[in-house]
């Protein structure tokens, strides 16, 4: 529990004001930037989404655009064509389950084309304020360099494993700061070992 609390303190020094970095002003807007998001950068899908949204206020909008038009104006993001179409099939399933609402459930969010644990996951956390732990990439990476998780687990188990390790309360706010130290600080190729308070209990570089 020590660990814990140190990995805790450090990461409430460095970033004390964490939040998510998708631009969004409401909750569609939110689930449609983190389903771009995927294999694609934050930075790359706030650009996009700064005219999309323009053109995209509705479910009922995504749901009645042209797929090819709707693919054109994803196409500077990977994956495109396959974003697109659960975007359409987003705003179907919108309108005819949910009164064209976001849902917020877990296991209505993910019936949802698109729409997996991870998504699912924030949206919970940081439109409905319900405490979540979302594992992306970087949270991944930095809960098996700081044993807090081992080598080989999946995503769901470093989930579990945070969840089980970390207050409740401290949930979402810790997952916006582990994004952080993951993006900024921690990174894949060259983390910023010299200057981490943390070096002595990360697995770097033995992973």
């Amino acid at each position: 529990m020590g660990r814990v609390i140190e990995i805790l303190s450090v990461l409430d020094e460095m970033y004390p004001n964490a939040e998510c970095e998708l631009n969004h002003t409401n909750s569609l807007e939110l689930i449609v930037a983190v389903m771009l998001s995927a294999q694609t950068t934050d930075k790359s899908v706030n650009i996009l989404t700064e005219n999309l949204f323009k053109k995209y206020k509705t479910p009922i909008d995504y749901a009645n655009a042209d797929l090819l038009q709707l693919q054109n104006d994803l196409k500077r993001i990977g994956l495109y064509k396959n974003k697109a179409k659960n975007l359409k099939r987003m705003g179907q399933l919108l309108i005819d389950n949910f009164d064209s609402k976001v849902p917020s459930s877990q296991v209505e969010l993910e019936s949802l084309p698109g729409v997996g644990r991870k998504t699912a996951n924030v949206v919970l956390s940081v439109w409905y304020n319900i405490p979540r732990i979302a594992v992306d990439t970087h949270v991944d990476r930095i809960s098996k360099r700081l044993k807090l998780a081992y080598l080989n687990d999946s995503v769901y188990q470093v989930e579990e494993k945070l969840m089980r390790k970390i207050p409740k309360n401290r949930w979402s706010d810790i997952h916006h700061k582990m994004i952080f130290f993951g993006r900024y600080h921690c990174t894949s190729r060259k983390p910023n070992c010299d200057n981490c308070k943390l070096k002595e209990i990360c697995r770097y570089p033995n992973i």
